[in-house]
């Protein structure tokens, strides 16, 4: 039983019933902290199976598992094993999934779900192509500025720099169409402000009036629509404009910060897989005048200097959920910007922030929360802390035709683990290589 104090987060009572349960008796003789591969006693449908270390693991069905005649878990868990397979390189993967090495892919890739599913067992119907719909709080991804640094103090600047990216040509050019811009830090979620702030809103921002900037009391920042030439004019002289603005000089084809340095900035990651679309970024950038460059490092020295607060732009992706609580503190709170290794990778230290947040985690009512996450999505999208990169309210998925699907799926996940099934009559047509 767990007892929670008077005045605990609302959020206290979904964190302690979403944690697993463990052995008291197990771990009495297992050290809780240590690294095993021996399995773990638990209390799942499922158990861990077969393992190799870097190459697979597998989860076997407990037969007498003691919940399976529950009305919640009726018609799901409905293999008998289930086995991941990992691979140090997508390219490799996707050969292997060809192959029929394993039978389930969700594709990240837009131009490989465009062009790569050309192969044999796709034109005779032995993989099928599949758009399962994705209702979940999409939360964010974007490029986050590192506002630690002095080049990028002032919001002007920040500004600029997201109108230097032309995301209608890159999601046509590179992405294939299948993408919409993200605008929100809580996107696909009644949590992201529109338009205009509700009075609600408006009761929330007040007392803040004279420490936030007045955009904030209008229409919601929307990044604007480029022309999709990839270069758009328009956006970039007032990119440019917003430069002078705040202080940056031009010196022939260099931009120079107000302190007289140049402006160069590094996007750093630990893999090029953004870099195709990074690249026009940069471009546009370079043509702005700033020294803009894309580096890869190996993944110990990237998580380093994530830790250590030492970059100027990263990516990242993340979610809030549709019950957004605790998780604000850490990515949007002030404390939370000073402390390594946190998930607040921008720096963002704002009051108003802060006093929302508490706020969201002691709400009463689901419309009390709802208008507290508008209020903060408000004032962060108006300090142009990130440059969002976009969405996709879908999963594309493809597999081998082995497989039955309930007619409707879960609202708030695929449910191919969960709800699923082996039919054995589709696999009698299915030859694997090597099988």
């Amino acid at each position: 039983m767990v007892r929670l104090k008077p005045h605990h987060s609302r959020e206290a009572a979904l964190i302690i019933a979403g944690q697993p349960i463990f052995s008291a008796a197990y771990y009495k003789s297992h050290p809780f902290d240590e690294t095993t591969l021996e399995p773990p006693l638990g209390s799942s449908v499922y158990k861990v199976g077969a393992v190799e270390t870097g190459h697979y693991i597998s989860f076997d069905r407990v037969p007498d598992y003691w919940g399976k005649d529950l009305a919640v878990n009726v018609g799901q868990a409905n293999f008998d094993r289930v086995r991941f397979e990992y691979f140090g390189d997508r390219k490799v993967a996707f050969e292997a999934f060809k192959a029929g090495v394993f039978t389930f892919r969700e594709e990240l890739t837009s131009a490989v779900w465009a062009t790569g599913y050309d192969f044999a067992a796709v034109k005779d119907g032995r993989v099928i192509r599949a758009t399962l719909p994705d209702e979940s709080p999409m939360g964010t991804q974007g490029w986050f500025l590192n506002i630690r640094r002095d080049k990028f103090k002032d919001v002007r600047i920040r500004e600029a720099i997201g109108l230097a990216f032309d995301f209608e040509w890159t999601n046509a050019n590179i992405m294939y169409g299948f993408f919409s811009r993200t605008t929100s830090f809580f996107q696909n979620s009644p949590m992201a402000a529109q338009g205009n702030p509700a009075p609600e809103e408006l009761a929330l921002l007040e007392p803040y009036r004279k420490e936030l900037d007045p955009s904030v009391f209008g229409a919601v920042y929307v990044p604007p629509v480029s022309d999709g030439s990839g270069q758009d004019r328009t956006l970039l002289r007032q990119a440019a404009q917003l430069f002078s603005e705040a202080g940056c000089k031009r010196s022939g084809t260099a931009l120079t910060l107000p302190n007289g340095e140049p402006f160069e900035i590094e996007f750093l990651d630990f893999e090029n897989f953004q870099e195709p679309r990074t690249t026009p970024f940069i471009k546009n950038l370079k043509l702005l005048g700033i020294e803009a460059r894309y580096r890869v490092v190996d993944a110990a020295q990237y998580k380093r200097r994530l830790n250590d607060f030492d970059y100027d732009v990263v990516t990242a992706r993340f979610g809030l959920g549709l019950t957004p609580g605790e998780g604000m503190r850490s990515t949007f709170g002030s404390e939370a910007a000073s402390l390594p290794g946190s998930h607040n990778l921008s720096g963002i230290a704002n009051k108003a922030v802060d006093d929302l947040i508490e706020k969201a985690l002691v709400a009463e009512t689901r419309e009390e929360l709802t208008f507290i996450c508008r209020a903060i999505d408000r004032i962060l999208r108006s300090g142009h802390y990130w440059v969002p990169m976009w969405n996709k309210p879908n999963h594309l998925v493809a597999y081998w035709d082995v497989f039955g699907r309930p007619e409707r799926g879960p609202k708030y996940d695929m449910g191919v683990v969960s709800t699923w099934w082996y039919d054995e009559e589709k696999a009698k047509r299915i030859h694997f290589a090597g099988r």
